[in-house]
């Protein structure tokens, strides 16, 4: 008879993993520590949606930015256990986030969107440009303004090579074209060369450390990478995969009309693409403004 593998089991292997931070362990600890104490010793096949909903719904008096946190802590830990084979599906992916509550004196930021400066973009490229897979998706999701999910289920045979672009299922399963640059078709050569694994049609490889066994690289691998490296450099704490989706949209608004980036985001609304221009005119705004206090005193 197959033995339950619990709650506190999965835990401890999900906080043993390679290549996390002292930190970012404490925090997962400390994170956990709660619903450990609860469902710890259950087995972690029995642990359901409700449930979890129900655990989630305990930490009401938690900050919706640090509930978010919290929520996003049990999805990487489930994804992790589905990852190993303990269950067959994340109870909770999907789920959506608890909003912020008016009468506690939460407020989302009318500023949601986030993008990476060109210093941080340059400290990015530089500090992965000998992790040739890892170079190749950056440049792609910062070139293509690709989600990080339609790229790592990307297949070599998706890409074409000599016109330099890519077709993805975006949301609402509609087809999308991506364009990629001349330096991210480099980085991509680079890595076909030197780095990806042969024998497997998924664009972007990884090898298991101990069965040696080649897959596609999951979102949680690249995850692993990426937060090791955005923790390493203080310029870079707080960036996040998406932004660089969002970069590559702020970067293009007044190249391009706003109908054309709509459609190469993929937006259904046009309203989600007029989000840009209002980033783009408050950074419009700041450059004007230093502009003027070097004109006006151009000593200081």
């Amino acid at each position: 008879m197959k033995q339950a593998v619990t709650l506190a089991t999965v835990a401890v292997k999900f906080l043993e993993r390679t290549g996390l931070a002292p930190s970012t362990i404490k925090t997962y600890e400390i994170t956990l520590l709660s619903l450990l104490t609860e469902y710890g010793s259950w087995s972690i096949e029995i642990i359901s949606k409700q449930t979890l909903v129900e655990y989630l719904d305990t930490l009401s008096h938690l900050k919706y930015t640090t509930h978010h946190k919290h929520q996003a802590i049990l999805q990487s830990l489930f994804n992790f256990a589905v990852e190993q084979g303990y269950i067959k599906s994340n109870p909770i992916r999907g789920l959506k986030q608890r909003p912020p509550q008016r009468e506690k004196g939460e407020h989302k930021s009318d500023d949601t969107i986030k993008y990476l400066t060109p210093e941080q973009l340059n400290i990015l490229y530089e500090v992965t440009k000998y992790d040739l897979r890892m170079s190749a998706i950056i440049h792609l999701l910062h070139r293509t303004g690709c989600r990080i999910g339609e790229l790592l289920a990307l297949n070599l045979s998706d890409l074409d090579i000599k016109n330099q672009k890519f077709q993805v299922l975006g949301k609402g399963n509609k087809q999308q074209w991506c364009f990629y640059s001349d330096d991210a078709a480099e980085s991509l050569a680079q890595y076909f060369k030197y780095s990806r694994h042969k024998n497997i049609d998924a664009l972007f490889t990884a090898q298991h450390p101990v069965t040696l066994k080649v897959s596609r690289i999951s979102y949680y691998t690249f995850h692993d990478y990426w937060r090791k490296i955005t923790s390493t450099y203080p310029e870079l704490n707080g960036v996040r995969i998406h932004d660089l989706r969002h970069t590559y949209a702020t970067e293009r608004v007044g190249l391009i009309s706003i109908e054309e980036l709509r459609s190469l985001m993929g937006h259904e609304n046009i309203q989600t693409t007029l989000r840009y221009q209002k980033v783009t005119s408050q950074k419009s705004e700041s450059a004007a403004r230093h502009a003027l206090s070097i004109l006006i005193n151009p000593d200081s």
